[in-house]
């Protein structure tokens, strides 16, 4: 149970917060680049961490991101031309550049030098493979991009897809990072039978109850919790979380699995998901050793095997975009008779759609000083310390958070692996969850 205080620190993202600040030292996923596909296109707003920032691709192809409102007098520069290397101010004809310069200032006199004191907040971007990142801190450089694997792959090869959800993000984080309530929430209808005997799936529905060891990590905290295989085996699930927000669950088959899923705060209660696999790597779904999750769809919109995530259409608004169709207002369509009849646990449709009906029924900021917390929420509460700890460290002393200036310890896998009882988790798998992989590439930024 946290304290009324804690319960406040963890959840306040604005600027100025204990936890704001900590996310500000990192590079955060701002767009898929698909979002901002053409030079001179269209504005997009975005709203990040709990400010109003505008995203707009240049002339050359760089992204730019600048706060919305124009420093002249406010004025909303969503509605601003893009264009020539710049975005116009369509108030009084003043032009920003991606650096925040004032390159253009019409309504002033020609002879007159005030565009050069005169600067719009913005934020420098990166593009790498199908991900706009921004960093939102106060380093004159800023650190390096996470070695995110997902994000080290070529866009075409790798999925990424997102969705909105109204609850604080900690919500959200904390159910990828509970692996008991796969059993029930999502598996609670389906008996040991009803999966191919000998596959993840099946010791799943075996078992309900797994036990857990939960470590701190370097580059955040990591579970193993595990369940009786056979009468030799454990069946062992692995994952982590890593800062600021990011998830790495155990889908698939430990050293196979590329994912991440990213939980990152839009403001203090709403968050943008976003799930990001290789494909060719994840489990299949078809009852084979790593199959106790769906596949993700490909790259976009769309389906997987038994589930569906359709949206609504979008809006110019700040929570205008990745709105799925199941939402609170229409209590997530849940199907009564689906549920009463035993076809589904819950009669939510889709895996998705099940953890976010649940994380937004606690409300947009849950209360967790009413709080039971038993055995297996034991990553829960290591996490919620870690990050706590790490918010106050910086907030106290200047203590930079963790991996910060660590790209590589992003390089971490996730997933399932069957051990014989008598081997310790971490030393027999230390070469599946630290694979050798390629050198990162220099993250894209059009010139």
């Amino acid at each position: 149970m946290l304290s009324a205080q804690d319960n406040e620190l963890l959840c306040r993202v604005g600027p100025g917060t204990a936890m704001g600040n900590l996310m500000r030292h990192y590079w955060v996923p701002a767009f898929m680049s698909s979002e901002l596909p053409a030079s001179d296109g269209p504005p997009l707003r975005l709203r990040l961490l709990g400010e109003n920032l505008i995203g707009f691709r240049l002339t050359s192809g760089k992204v730019g991101l600048v706060a919305d409102a124009c420093p002249h007098r406010g004025a909303s520069l969503f509605f601003g031309r893009n264009e020539e290397e710049g975005l116009r101010c369509v108030y009084h004809g003043w032009k920003f550049d991606e650096t925040g310069a004032c390159v253009d200032m019409p309504s002033e006199p020609a002879e007159s030098n005030f565009k050069t004191k005169v600067r719009a907040t913005v934020y420098p971007t990166q593009e790498r493979n199908g991900i706009i990142w921004t960093y939102m801190g106060t380093r004159a450089t800023p650190p390096p991009l996470p070695d995110l694997e997902v994000n080290l792959v070529p866009s075409g090869k790798n999925s990424i897809r997102k969705a909105l959800r109204e609850c604080n993000f900690m919500q959200a984080i904390e159910g990828d990072i509970d692996t008991s309530h796969l059993g029930f929430l999502h598996f609670g209808h389906s008996t040991p039978a009803d999966a191919v005997k000998g596959s993840f799936d099946y010791y799943v529905r075996k078992d309900r109850a797994p036990r857990y060891d939960v470590i701190d990590s370097p580059f955040g905290t990591t579970y193993a919790a595990y369940r009786p295989a056979e009468a030799d085996t454990y069946y062992w699930r692995i994952a982590h979380f890593l800062f600021p927000f990011y998830a790495m669950i155990p889908t698939g088959d430990l050293g196979k699995q590329v994912i991440c899923r990213a939980w990152v705060p839009i403001d203090d209660e709403h968050m943008m998901f976003w799930n990001m696999t290789v494909p060719s790597t994840v489990a299949n779904g078809q009852g084979g050793p790593g199959s106790d999750q769906p596949p993700p769809s490909p790259q976009g919109r769309g389906q997987s095997s038994n589930q569906t995530w359709e949206y609504q259409p979008d809006t110019s608004g700040w929570l205008g975009r990745h709105r799925l169709v199941q939402t609170r207002a229409n209590d997530y369509l849940i199907d009564r008779e689906a549920q009463s009849t035993g076809q589904s646990y819950t009669g939510i449709p889709g895996i998705h759609q099940q953890d976010q009906a649940i994380t937004e029924s606690m409300g947009v900021i849950y209360d967790r000083t009413h709080e039971h917390l038993g055995t297996s929420d034991a990553m829960v509460i290591r996490t919620r310390r870690r990050l706590l700890s790490a918010a106050k460290a910086l907030r106290d002393q200047g203590v930079a958070p963790p991996a910060v200036d660590e790209p590589n310890l992003y390089r971490v896998r996730s997933g399932g692996i069957l051990l014989p009882r008598e081997l310790d988790w971490q030393t027999a798998t230390e070469h599946l969850r630290w694979p050798k992989v390629p050198a990162a590439e220099p993250a894209v930024t059009p010139q």
